[in-house]
């Protein structure tokens, strides 16, 4: 698997283009540009371009035409939910329903007062997902786990739009300091959330195979889960049609709770939704090593 780099596609100036446009002509304005934005990533994010093809041709088994078309709809579609955070987080989020398809598994997992573990991936707009524990748990803390901020400017220009978040964010650093506040947050019975389907460059990783072929995969929170049997469920917030999102919550369900276990078990999850939803899951990069 090639290296993540560590930052994510998107720039100020797009958001605020975008905003504007939200804010001036509204939501299907908005769209609507995307139509020609997501043409042109065809022919100048060439990279981008080749790793998302592959995955449609070669790891989900399309014909080349449409493999080629869903290039497009997957550049369209990751546009259209960074839209749509921005209109929900607006003032327009009565234009969208939810969905909250698990509910009891984090009801069941809160009530065990030990904290948790969320495991999500780069797929669907689980940064939406702070409306779900507003509106159905609003005593739950969470805390994102990430690498770096990826974008500090569109992080600070969107939260001047939109507000800040109640989400928190532990940053991982490199003086190891992020381990004693996940392990205080797991003592107050908070929520630790991980995009496990990337890792950077010197992480510790393991290897497993991932729609048919082998890609490894950061240590961290399988190691963590498994080492101190913390409950774990698996996260999704999933756009569907007419402006629905459907919100999954998947518990692990151990036999040994195992590093191992816990790995494939998350695969096996992140699979199903990548097949159900294979335009959401944006890994814009040689993911596979294929090409390298």
């Amino acid at each position: 698997m090639a290296t993540w780099k560590g930052k994510s596609r998107g720039t100020l100036l797009g958001f605020k283009i975008y905003v504007q446009i939200i804010k001036k002509t509204g939501l299907y304005s908005a769209y609507f540009v995307l139509l020609f934005v997501a043409f042109y990533f065809i022919f100048f994010s060439f990279t981008s371009t080749k790793s998302t093809y592959y995955l449609f041709r070669k790891r989900l088994g399309y014909s080349p035409i449409s493999a080629a078309f869903n290039v497009y709809r997957s550049y369209f579609t990751f546009g259209r939910i960074q839209l749509d955070r921005v209109a929900i987080t607006s003032g327009l989020k009565h234009k969208f329903t939810f969905e909250f398809d698990g509910v009891e598994h984090i009801e069941a997992l809160l009530a065990q007062k030990k904290g948790g573990i969320l495991l999500t991936a780069h797929i669907g707009n689980f940064n939406l997902a702070k409306h779900f524990f507003e509106e159905r748990h609003s005593d739950a803390l969470v805390n994102l786990v990430v690498t770096d901020f990826e974008h500090k400017q569109i992080k600070s220009y969107l939260e001047s739009v939109t507000g800040s978040s109640e989400v928190k964010i532990i940053v991982l650093k490199e003086d190891l300091s992020h381990i004693f506040q996940m392990k205080e947050a797991l003592a107050n019975n908070e929520l630790l959330v991980f995009a496990a389907d990337r890792f950077l460059e010197n992480s510790k990783t393991y290897e497993a195979y991932f729609l048919g072929e082998t890609v490894k995969f950061p240590q961290g929170p399988f190691k963590l889960a498994a080492r101190h049997k913390i409950p774990v469920l698996f996260v999704h917030l999933m756009r569907e049609k007419n402006f629905h999102y459907h919100f999954y919550a998947r518990p692990y369900k151990p036999e040994k709770y195992s590093t191992q276990e816990l790995l494939n078990s998350y695969l096996n999850d992140l699979e199903t939704m990548v097949k159900k939803y294979p335009h959401q899951w944006y890994n814009y990069y040689d993911y596979w090593n294929d090409f390298s």
